[in-house]
């Protein structure tokens, strides 16, 4: 096969793929959206040549390059950009030709715009993973009983930094502000947690391009990459901008390895020091990852029963189904897996951590 005909191949494989995962993750438009790209997209135009030529890897595990056409068209419907396009977007149902129709328009007439989002990768905060990683911050406040710093690593617009400010229901049980506007109540298995109150003494994070939650544009980048049949995705995130806004800017502009080398040279008396990361980890080059660990571990060696350390994790780990969420406490540097989570948070199967393990 001659090399332009694999490169495209493999394109329109990328995008079968990706519409298997939205339908496995509750998005059946946007798997419609990447069935019909991958069965109908000609690369005659800018766009399309663009695409079917992709020079890197397009799969999900690369350049994704399927959600980054989906995120270019959804950013069109969200600014209200182009009414045609809106008008064949959820909550309306037209059948596939007006679809594709709308679709090729967007393509041909916003080329400048779709070509320069497809250059950048795309970015997303899952505001229910919060209700993976709490437990996890429940059983670090009950296993050191003090207050909590916090450091999150790719934490893009910083959602997942206010975690405390929202209202969870987990099974039968509620923990956090019952009158705030962002709800988590994910499908929830297990034990109860340990729910009791959790006091943040500190909190930042780092990011390679973080968002600003209180700028329009950001904004906008931010929801266009949640799938657009999912609106109750989009209304959690906007409600919880509205919250991060309300905070101020916690989230720095930085390489992760050299912001962690700054946060964990930091001794904090007192209080646990709680590094965390979800779905961020596996994006960082393997060189990176191995000088993460190591300086993790460092900080670990030199923690204290007076200033403790403990990383969460909410990751991939080739297991199904979803996400392990892991702990590691130091002093001692245990790890245990206390459950996994689906990558959207809707489920979480909680274990807990287990005394003597």
């Amino acid at each position: 096969m001659p090399e332009e005909a694999a490169i495209e191949a493999r394109v329109r494989d990328a995008f079968r793929d990706q519409a298997k995962a939205c339908n496995n993750l509750g998005s059946p438009f946007t798997a419609r959206l990447c069935r019909l790209v991958a069965d109908r997209l000609l690369a005659s135009s800018p766009v399309g040549n663009r695409i079917l030529r992709w020079p890197g890897n397009p799969t999900s595990s690369g350049d994704s390059v399927a959600l980054r056409l989906a995120g270019a068209l959804h950013a069109l419907v969200l600014s209200g950009r182009d009414d045609g396009l809106k008008a064949s977007y959820p909550p309306n149902r037209v059948d596939d030709e007006i679809l594709w129709q709308a679709v090729g328009r967007a393509l041909r007439q916003e080329a400048d715009l779709i070509l320069d989002r497809l250059a950048s990768a795309p970015q997303t905060n899952e505001v229910r993973r919060s209700g993976a990683l709490l437990p996890g911050f429940l059983t670090v406040a009950q296993l050191f009983g003090k207050p909590l710093v916090l450091s999150e690593v790719g934490a893009s617009a910083g959602l997942n930094l206010h975690w405390d400010r929202y209202h969870y229901v987990l099974g039968n049980d509620h923990w956090g502000d019952e009158t705030a506007a962002v709800l988590i109540a994910p499908d929830w298995s297990g034990e109860t947690p340990p729910l009791q109150p959790i006091e943040i003494v500190e909190r930042a994070g780092c990011d390679l391009h973080p968002l600003d939650p209180a700028s329009d544009d950001d904004r906008l980048r931010l929801l266009s990459y949640i799938w657009a049949d999912q609106f109750d995705r989009l209304d959690r995130t906007r409600k919880a901008l509205d919250i991060a806004a309300g905070q101020g800017d916690l989230v720095e502009r930085a390489d992760a390895i050299d912001w962690l080398k700054k946060r964990l040279i930091r001794v904090f008396f007192g209080a646990t020091h709680v590094v965390y990361h979800s779905v961020a980890w596996q994006y960082l080059p393997e060189s990176a990852k191995g000088e993460g660990e190591a300086l993790i571990a460092a900080a670990g060696a030199a923690a204290t029963e007076e200033a403790p350390l403990a990383r969460l994790q909410m990751e991939t780990d080739g297991q199904a189904p979803g996400a392990a969420l892991s702990l590691q406490i130091w002093p001692g540097g245990e790890r245990q897996v206390i459950g996994r989570a689906d990558f959207h948070g809707r489920w979480i199967a909680w274990e807990g951590w287990r005394i003597n393990a």
